[in-house]
């Protein structure tokens, strides 16, 4: 892996610079919304992308630093701090799809599932395709994390209350963009954060899966076109779980460097492509919503 330098860093802030322009880009131009949204929103999801790069360390050795370049919550509803720490907890591989200890699973604990009602537990079915990630679960995602948050805050929390006290005038700088230089209107400031989050759900829908082995747990997408882009290679997701402080454009090179390897360590759990998850997953769910092994590891 490389060493943290200017020369290894550049690609990471090449990448923030160009996400910020088109952000602004988007959002002051007084041009066809029809196209302005999908911009923003593409600048958005890519500015969640270089978060997740900040938070592993990059580009500098400073978190503050790091932090403050990603600060501007152009996604609107998900806190640089709370980020950081779930995913950072979530990075505790033996918990991984965990229901209660994995901060990213979308496993439920088969007794809470039991206690729902039949038209929730149909929307959750339907948020498990991939179609529905994509639409209701920007919004079925916030609601489950804000209620978890409230419930931490009120049960005393500091860490989660800080969180969400500092993301404040991360939201208030949107704000101040949209109404003193940007020409979007507020719905469509909404519209772009929810297409973001959107289109983050397709790197989240399937990284992880329920199986006894750990490193069977973690997927591989061998894509290298837009999307891949877009994730920043997140898409090679054992690599990263492998070597979670490796930049972001090592992880196609590091995986088809020991391509047999990591298929080995991960038990094959790997798609060619996301047209092929498109294809298998957009309107069939790959999971059932409660974890199908946890009567086993409970």
């Amino acid at each position: 892996m490389a060493e943290r330098s200017i020369r290894t860093e550049w690609p990471t802030l090449a990448v923030l610079a160009g996400t910020y322009a088109l952000w602004a880009v988007a959002t002051v131009w007084i041009g066809p919304l029809w196209l302005a949204i999908p911009l923003a929103g593409i600048a958005a999801a890519l500015q969640s992308s270089l978060t997740h790069e900040m938070l592993h360390g990059h580009p500098t050795r400073t978190p503050w630093i790091n932090g403050a370049l990603v600060y501007p919550a152009l996604s609107l509803f998900i806190p640089y701090l709370r980020f950081r720490d779930t995913h950072l907890a979530h990075h505790d591989d033996e918990r991984l799809t965990d229901p209660y200890d994995d901060p990213e699973t979308n496993f439920m604990d088969p007794a809470v599932w039991a206690g729902l009602s039949p038209p929730v537990r149909l929307l959750m079915r339907v948020n498990n395709t991939l179609a529905g990630r994509m639409v209701l679960g920007p919004i079925i995602g916030q609601i489950l994390f804000m209620r978890s948050d409230l419930r931490a805050v009120f049960g005393g929390d500091r860490r989660v209350l800080a969180g969400w006290l500092l993301h404040i005038p991360a939201v208030a700088l949107v704000v101040w963009w949209a109404t003193s230089v940007g020409q979007m209107p507020w719905w469509a400031y909404l519209l772009q954060a929810w297409l973001a989050l959107g289109l983050l759900k397709i790197r989240t829908y399937l990284e992880h899966r329920a199986h006894e082995d750990t490193p069977c747990r973690t997927v591989v997408i061998e894509s290298r076109g837009p999307l891949s882009f877009l994730f920043l290679n997140n898409n090679f997701h054992i690599v990263h779980h492998s070597h979670p402080g490796a930049q972001w454009w090592l992880m196609p090179r590091l995986y088809f460097a020991d391509r047999e390897g990591y298929l080995e360590r991960n038990g094959g759990y790997v798609y060619r492509s996301y047209v092929e998850v498109f294809r298998r997953y957009f309107l069939h769910a790959k999971d059932p919503v409660p974890h199908p092994l946890w009567s086993d590891r409970a």
